[in-house]
Parts: structure tokens; sequence; C-alpha cells
């Protein structure tokens, strides 16, 4: 599965997923909040980093749309069908990833700013015990594609492959 962020005006940000399992996925404006490290692309850095496998993208990559819709306006009707005719439940060990990937991006983003001096200290709910070697992965990471990011033209696009090769998962 390839991954397209497109950068937009100030903090804004479009994403394209292109995979093989499941419909064509239409892109979609992601929700922004960072110069530096836009928010879906911290979990699929978070997640690949980590390992979690049914994560946002790694359930995107089996077939599930997310928080996307599908392309085509037939299927679309269809998927808004389906969502609309059953609750749409995730399995425990999904839900478990996806909890594991909101942690680890809440802890690692605000660690990334204290290192790289955006920001002078880490926020209360971020403690010493909380940065593992996991989590300096994922920063050492997120500093990899921050300055990539930020350097970009608005328009300028950065492809990543799921799964992301890392160096070591835990």
């Amino acid at each position: 599965m390839r991954v397209v962020f497109t950068k937009g005006p100030g903090i804004g940000y479009e994403i394209a997923v292109h995979r093989e399992i499941g419909p064509e996925l239409a892109p979609r404006n992601g929700p922004g909040g960072h110069p530096y490290l836009p928010h879906d692309l911290v979990h699929l850095l978070v997640e690949a980093e980590a390992g979690i496998e049914l994560g946002v993208f790694g359930q995107m990559a089996a077939g599930d749309n997310g928080l996307f819709w599908p392309a085509d306006n037939a299927e679309r009707t269809r998927a808004g069908r389906r969502r609309r005719s059953k609750k749409h439940t995730m399995s425990p060990r999904a839900e478990s990833d996806m909890i594991r990937s909101e942690e680890l991006a809440r802890i690692a983003v605000p660690l990334w700013e204290v290192q790289r001096g955006r920001a002078r200290a880490l926020p209360a709910y971020v403690s010493a015990e909380d940065v593992s070697p996991v989590v300096e992965r994922i920063v050492a990471r997120l500093d990899d594609y921050a300055d990539r990011w930020h350097a970009l033209p608005v328009g300028g696009s950065l492809t990543l492959t799921w799964p992301v090769p890392t160096q070591g998962r835990q």
C-alpha cells in the first residue's frame, strides 16, 4: 500500500491511499495541526516503527476504509449503507492497536518537539517512564521526516509504503 501526503497551505494536507485490497479510496484532507509533523504521517510512522499491525494503516491495507470513502460513487453508496445498517465494531485486537497508536503518538510528538527545541518542556501527561526504546525509535523516525515535510512547497508530496521498513520493531 502506498500513502501519499500532499502539502497544502498552512498546516493543511491531503492524504491519498493506494492499496491492493478493498475499493479504491478517494483522497481526503488531513486534520493538520503541526507544521512539521502531519497527524496522519505521525500515525503511519508510529504504527510502522512499533509494529502495530491493526492500527489505522494496517486496517486500511487489509481492506477497511477507515476514515476514507470509496472513490466510486456506487461503492460509496454501498459503504454508507453498510455503515448505517450495522454497528461498525472493531475486534479487541484492532481496538487495542488503535489505542496503542494514539498513546505512542501522544508521547512521541512532544518528546520530538523538546529534543528539536520547538518546545521547552514535556507536557505533564508525559513522564520519563513513558520514554522506552520504541518511543526513542519513533522519535528518530519523526526526525527523519519532519524536515522533509517542512521543506516541501505547497503541492509537494511525500510517498511512503506500508508497511514502512524499520530498523527493528518491538
